[in-house]
């Protein structure tokens, strides 16, 4: 299992997320994408309606029905209920549920770093897990480790 770290420094998690879950359903997946927060959730399905209409990027919310059909489902725990493999958690918080899915994308910013440190650290120390580091350069990512 693969988890990756992504340092926000230049952009908001609402704008990064869209182009992570574009390459995602590029290869056919689905992703979960967990925050705990509405105000969260609100502003990341507001950046995946923004793109270009050749880059529409389908989801929904769990608890508007459907979810199974969804290739991107917002929701506030790590229940895929749309069958998704790659999680995505926005909001900073770390949550071991996680672990139970193939990918796991984790953002956090300033105001999350030491508990994303934390978590770095914990992963090291288990079996069968590639932790990766990616941090905001411009308006490019570096894999930093």
């Amino acid at each position: 299992m693969q988890v990756d770290f992504y340092q926000l420094s230049r952009d908001p998690v609402d704008q990064v997320l869209p182009a992570i879950a574009a390459r995602i359903l590029g290869l056919g997946a689905r992703l979960l994408v967990v925050a705990q927060e509405a105000d969260c959730l609100e502003r990341i399905s507001q950046g995946l309606w923004a793109g270009a209409p050749e880059s529409f990027l389908a989801h929904g919310r769990a608890g508007e029905g459907g979810e199974a059909h969804q290739p991107i489902l917002l929701t506030t725990t790590c229940e895929a209920a749309n069958g998704a493999r790659h999680i995505a958690l926005a909001d900073g918080v770390w949550r071991e549920e996680a672990l139970g899915f193939e990918r796991v994308f984790h953002f956090f910013d300033d105001s999350t770093i030491e508990a994303a440190r934390a978590s770095w650290r914990a992963l090291a120390k288990r079996k069968g897990i590639e932790s990766r580091y990616f941090k905001q350069d411009g308006r490019k990512w570096l894999q930093m480790a």
